[in-house]
């Protein structure tokens, strides 16, 4: 099989699966809705790709046989897709993206992070931690690295750092032999319908440990522990239990200094290079895995202070007395809670200024007042309309129906081509924040270039 074809190319989890199977010498194309810089990037790398549904465009050598091509999907990809149905109808062998990942974990060493919401920059930080104070690792990340500037690390290490994701039930393709929760808050219910599903699916996940393997998991996050041999860590961000931070001190910009106590130590002094508490939390989960496979604390210490970051996980666009611009990628109620406390703290009597695209109708029909409520604690409140996503539109679902919980009154409700035009013409902006899973990133370049111009002025 010397042909991988992949349908929905451009997301995050499958352009990752595209530059692995190129780099291992397969000829790679396929197709996806949107040009979006991450395909064009993909196309750059010598990848075709194509962004009409149409079986015509398929290149020939992709219709050379089943024997000769293997088809990855993304459960994003609606049934009724041609290509997709094409490839089904003529007995090709069409796998989802999340068993192609088990597939390749298997021949691996593999440490798993799942949550509902710190997953990407905790496994972009753990990749980090052991490719720049370990022995390297593979990693398949679900954010663009920083340092690394790819959702992709190759290596020649037997570990592989993997991002779990619990939609669509993917992250039950994995077994790992370490992982980390993260957190196991109520999110699609479309897909599980209850929030006691979603925790007994992250109860599965974890009994998928392999025997004897570990598992850190947050501190508070209430699911079945596994129970055949593994070990088991509790971590918090400053509450004491098994992985913990303590000593944290400001040392300005939202950075801070912090030790990191273990069960065998006290890692001290520790910085990293990210800003915002929650970060602190994350680098104490990444630390209780790195450390596990034989990391030295001494280059732990000095990676984490080189962590740069993930796009669009409390990226910091620009940062001045008067200007502040961080986008995130923020889309549940708890993540917005977490980034905004986060920037309330480094950032104390300023004016904070948010800019929400709430994403997908299932999750504002199930978190509206939720999310309400975590934008409450903004000064100002600009509402897009809802980013839909693979979703078709919910009758009385609507921005409207967070706008109208939010009690704060200095709010705006904007279609998404208006935002930069309301950026522009808000000459009181202090600190923005841009929140959101849905395509508001195409506006994060525009909005930089707009404020850096102000502040040049």
């Amino acid at each position: 099989m010397n042909n991988v074809y992949l349908i929905g190319i451009g997301g995050i989890g499958m352009s990752a699966l595209a530059r692995y199977y190129k780099h291992e010498g397969y000829a790679v194309a396929g197709y996806d809705r949107v040009a979006s810089p991450l395909a064009k990037q993909l196309e750059a790398e010598g990848i075709s790709i194509h962004y009409t549904d149409d079986v015509t465009l398929i290149p020939n050598q992709y219709k050379s046989g089943i024997d000769n091509v293997l088809v990855i999907y993304t459960p994003a990809v609606p049934s009724d897709h041609s290509e997709l149905q094409y490839y089904r109808n003529n007995g090709y062998k069409v796998i989802k993206r999340s068993a192609v990942l088990g597939l390749i974990a298997r021949g691996k060493y593999t440490l798993a992070i799942a949550g509902t919401h710190g997953k990407t920059t905790t496994s972009t930080l753990l990749a980090h931690l052991l490719t720049a104070a370990g022995n390297g690792c593979t990693a398949f990340l679900g954010g663009i690295s920083k340092n690394y500037h790819t959702n992709l690390l190759l290596s020649k290490s037997d570990y592989l750092v993997a991002e779990a994701d619990e939609f669509d039930r993917s992250f039950l393709q994995l077994f790992p032999q370490a992982a980390i929760i993260t957190s196991a808050d109520a999110d699609h219910l479309d897909i599980y319908g209850t929030d006691e599903e979603i925790k007994k699916a992250f109860a599965e996940f974890a009994s998928q440990i392999k025997p004897n393997g570990l598992l850190a998991i947050k501190q508070g996050v209430n699911i079945k522990p596994p129970s055949n041999g593994q070990t088991i860590y509790r971590y918090s961000y400053n509450n004491p239990c098994d992985f913990y931070a303590d000593n944290i001190r400001p040392i300005g910009n939202g950075h801070f200094t912090f030790d990191i106590y273990t069960p065998n130590s006290i890692i001290k002094e520790c910085t990293l290079g990210i800003p915002g508490w929650i970060n602190i939390e994350n680098a104490v989960a990444a630390t209780a895995l790195a450390l596990s496979v034989g990391t030295d604390e001494n280059k732990l210490k000095d990676a984490l202070a080189s962590f740069a970051g993930v796009e669009r996980r409390f990226d910091v666009r620009l940062n001045t007395p008067t200007l502040t611009y961080i986008d995130d990628y923020a889309h549940h109620p708890e993540e917005i809670k977490a980034a905004l406390s986060s920037i309330q703290q480094m950032f104390p009597k300023r004016k904070l200024t948010v800019a929400f695209q709430p994403h997908l109708y299932t999750r504002t029909r199930d978190f509206y007042k939720e999310f309400a409520e975590s934008l409450n604690v903004a000064d100002e409140i600009i509402l897009l309309d809802i980013y839909p996503a693979r979703e078709l539109p919910i009758e009385g679902i609507t921005s409207h129906i967070i706008y109208d919980n939010i009690i704060n009154n200095n709010k705006t409700l904007c279609k998404r081509e208006e935002l930069t035009d309301i950026i522009e013409n808000k000459k009181d902006i202090d600190i923005l924040v841009t929140l959101g899973a849905g395509d508001i990133d195409r506006f994060v370049a525009p909005i930089t270039d707009i404020l850096k111009e102000r502040l040049e002025k």
